[in-house]
């Protein structure tokens, strides 16, 4: 008996709608590029063997949901944490202009640095949201928290990456407080 539809045209569709966002989504979970790609073939591997009907409507989060869990996994059996700000950088390999492109891995830098400051937690659901565009609602089944909880933590993170992102803005004189 065949399994459903493993090579049909949603699954195609799924691969290159979500494939390369589920990549970069679970290299920022264990650290391991390689690794990644073998967390998201499962997590494809897995879908083929899922009746299309059952994930109709809610792919986006099925997928992510089941490639957090094989890399959550995969983090436990290597019994070491991984930052979730080692992104690849989206930069490489373009021709462009070099101060443009100067610019922009200084302001992701300066990004990344201040979100490795957040906690881990602030940290995963705001690159679930603005790396990966899931809603507050995806979040939430993605991570097993309320979509309350998803939504302060998007709030506190982004408010403190406001925070340090404009302190290390600031010119060193203004820094510092006057005394009368």
């Amino acid at each position: 008996m065949r399994k459903h539809g493993c090579d049909s045209e949603w699954i195609r569709e799924a691969l290159e709608t979500y494939g390369s966002s589920l990549t970069r989504y679970a290299h920022s979970l264990v650290g391991d590029l390689d690794q990644a790609r073998d967390i998201v073939q499962e997590t494809f591997l897995a879908l083929c063997n899922q009746d299309p009907q059952s994930v109709r409507g809610h792919l986006a989060e099925w997928l992510f949901r089941v490639c957090r869990n094989r890399a959550m996994d995969a983090r436990r059996r290597k019994g070491r944490m991984y930052d979730l700000t080692e992104i690849p950088n989206e930069t490489e390999g373009f021709e462009s202009l070099p101060s443009k492109i100067l610019e922009k891995k200084e302001a992701i830098e300066q990004v990344e640095k201040a979100l490795e400051e957040l906690p881990a937690h602030q940290q995963e659901v705001l690159l679930l949201k603005f790396q990966h565009d899931l809603s507050y609602k995806e979040i939430a089944k993605v991570t097993g928290l309320s979509v309350t909880n998803v939504g302060f933590l998007i709030h506190r993170g982004v408010a403190g990456l406001r925070r340090r992102l404009q302190s290390d803005a600031l010119p060193l004189g203004s820094q510092v407080r006057r005394v009368k």
